[in-house]
């Protein structure tokens, strides 16, 4: 948002309600087009989404100078302060979804930006204190939806003091609105205040005197590490990584909304921090919420060109995650195979799984004695007719002097009980993906049973 003037002039001599009329057109254009981004698939893949976020990215830039051009028609003819707000709301929210797509630190500091002028304005605020806002129950669940929105963004920042300072604000909001509007449930926002609290008190448990994400001042890039650059060097092809599946099922997980605390420290770990040449910590001028004018400042990217090179010129690029929440089995091999099919030539994909290994379902454990171990394990019907369908591989295994038993339970569940087996994850089912370089992670209980799959895989393609 370049800087303008208040109120902006440029009426061009229309009227209040021809303007009003105007900016209706331009807000219904734009929000017709961020619905349809917002109901892709954030791991989609394809050159048809910079197209559609350039179309939107389009429609909130023009929507956005209008209302500062015609601030004051707008104004005459009942145009909110709040509804700037919604204006640059939107914008944060297209900002967070394109970095979910491309993994790029621009398009979250942009977002983390408005965000952080939203705020500092208080377009939410019960109308910055105007009479007649603070009984609107559609304004607050507004800046319900802000904060819980800003303190995802600020997380992934670590601007640790300013989610404390949201955190404290939201739960202001959720005490308060239980108060002004008794009619009303908040029993789902009161929830996303016990989630945030008890996310915040694992993340301190694993407080860390260095980020998670690479750093120029601790970490050196590895091509200046000597045998790296040897095995480079020698290799026929040098392998880089792409793409990344990041996906938890557990019960009663650490998580806030849909970011648990193991995605939410892998996620990281797979993100160089933006140096400090590419990023410019934004600063505003104090200014006095209850004055209806805007200082127009939010960001200097609003007339944002997708394909512009603004990435960092210090450091790697970031590779693209795809991060589920509790997915069946079949969305997880549906959503690795549409990865696959866009990974390019001496790319790696990283698999990490963070799920339960036991299943009362399919699985009937020996009472919890020392010693005991996943040879002992006694299976249904549905895990041994998986284990005979894969006779060769249970074979090869055997001809190695493997135990016959580590067949037997060697899955993830992905699902509550009375599922019968529909919903675990065996080893086998990723030995399609082994086509392609891939690196996996299996955090779990059970991840003994992926080590003896992955064995197997081995043995078979050699």
């Amino acid at each position: 948002m370049a800087d303008g003037s208040d109120g902006g002039g440029g009426g061009g001599g229309a009227s209040p309600e021809e303007a009003l009329h105007k900016y209706r057109e331009l807000l219904g254009s734009a929000e017709r087009k961020f619905a349809r981004v917002r109901d892709l698939p954030p791991y989609s893949r394809g050159p048809h989404l910079v197209h559609y976020h350039r179309k939107v990215f389009r429609a909130y830039t023009m929507l956005w100078r209008f209302q500062q051009e015609r601030r004051r028609e707008l104004v005459e003819a009942g145009f909110r302060r709040p509804e700037i707000g919604e204006i640059a709301s939107r914008i944060g929210q297209l900002y967070y979804s394109q970095y979910l797509r491309t993994s790029e630190a621009r398009f979250l500091l942009e977002s983390y930006v408005f965000y952080e002028a939203i705020l500092s304005r208080g377009y939410f605020q019960s109308g910055g204190g105007r009479k007649g806002f603070a009984s609107d129950v559609g304004l607050r669940f507004k800046e319900l939806r802000f904060h819980a929105r800003f303190l995802i963004v600020a997380m992934l920042l670590n601007r640790g003091e300013v989610v404390r300072n949201l955190v404290e604000r939201f739960k202001s909001l959720v005490v308060d609105s239980r108060v002004s509007f008794p009619g009303t449930n908040f029993k789902e926002w009161k929830q996303m205040l016990q989630e945030i609290v008890r996310f915040l008190k694992a993340d301190t448990s694993f407080a860390n005197p260095r980020p998670l994400r690479y750093n120029v001042l601790f970490d050196s890039h590895p091509s200046s590490v000597p045998y790296i650059t040897r095995l480079q060097a020698k290799a026929r092809r040098v392998l880089a990584l792409q793409e990344a599946l990041l996906m938890t099922y557990h019960r009663n997980e650490v998580k806030f909304t849909e970011l648990t605390i193991d995605t939410f420290r892998m996620l990281q770990c797979l993100e160089w921090e933006p140096s400090g040449s590419f990023y410019q910590p934004h600063t505003d001028e104090p200014s006095d919420n209850s004055n209806f004018s805007d200082q127009n400042g939010v960001s200097g990217l609003i007339d944002i060109n997708l394909a512009a090179d603004m990435t960092d010129p210090n450091l790697p690029p970031n590779p693209r995650k795809a991060i589920l929440y509790r997915p069946t089995v079949s969305h997880l091999i549906s959503v690795l195979a549409m990865i696959c099919e866009d990974l390019s030539l001496d790319r790696i994909l990283l698999i990490y799984i963070s799920a339960s290994g036991r299943s009362d379902q399919n699985t009937a454990y020996l009472k919890d004695k020392p010693g005991t171990s996943l040879d002992s394990l006694k299976l249904t019907t549905s895990s041994e007719v998986s284990c005979k369908q894969n006779g060769l591989l249970r074979r090869t295994m055997l001809s190695d002097g493997q135990n016959s038993n580590n067949c037997y339970g060697s899955c993830l569940s992905f699902g509550s009980r009375g599922s019968r087996g529909l919903d675990n994850l065996y080893p086998d089912d990723l030995i399609p993906f082994t086509r392609i370089p891939l690196f996996m992670i299996i955090d779990s209980d059970n991840s003994q049973a992926f080590k003896a799959g992955a064995l197997l895989v081995v043995h078979v393609v050699l």
